[in-house]
């Protein structure tokens, strides 16, 4: 086997993630290509994996009933989103609503 490249689709277990790996085929009835997902379990023995990632898997030796893919490296980490917390936007709002009342004071 070779190695392949996909999205981690899940990491909520230990030490392992679920992989989604995508295939083109062209279908000579209908002459289009089609694409076809695969989702493999691998072994992420660092852990350091989140959904959205791209990683690149090796074959190993089975390491448990479904998982024969290991992490080999992180191409791509996920763009996570961090909502602004509430301390700073409750100061954000605090110190425009200030500067509003200078304003309509003056």
């Amino acid at each position: 086997m070779k190695p392949v490249v996909g999205i981690v689709v899940s990491n909520k277990m230990q030490k392992s993630v679920v992989v989604a790996v995508d295939r083109l085929f062209h279908n000579k009835v209908y002459n289009r290509y089609v694409k076809r997902t695969s989702k493999f379990m691998a072994h992420d023995e660092t852990d350091d994996c989140n959904i959205g990632d791209r990683v690149r898997l090796d074959p190993s030796r089975p390491l448990s009933k479904n998982k024969h893919w290991v992490v080999a490296e992180v191409l791509r980490r996920a763009k996570m989103y961090v909502p602004p917390s509430a301390a700073t936007a409750s100061s954000e709002l605090g110190s425009t609503a200030q500067q509003a009342a200078t304003k309509s004071s003056a």
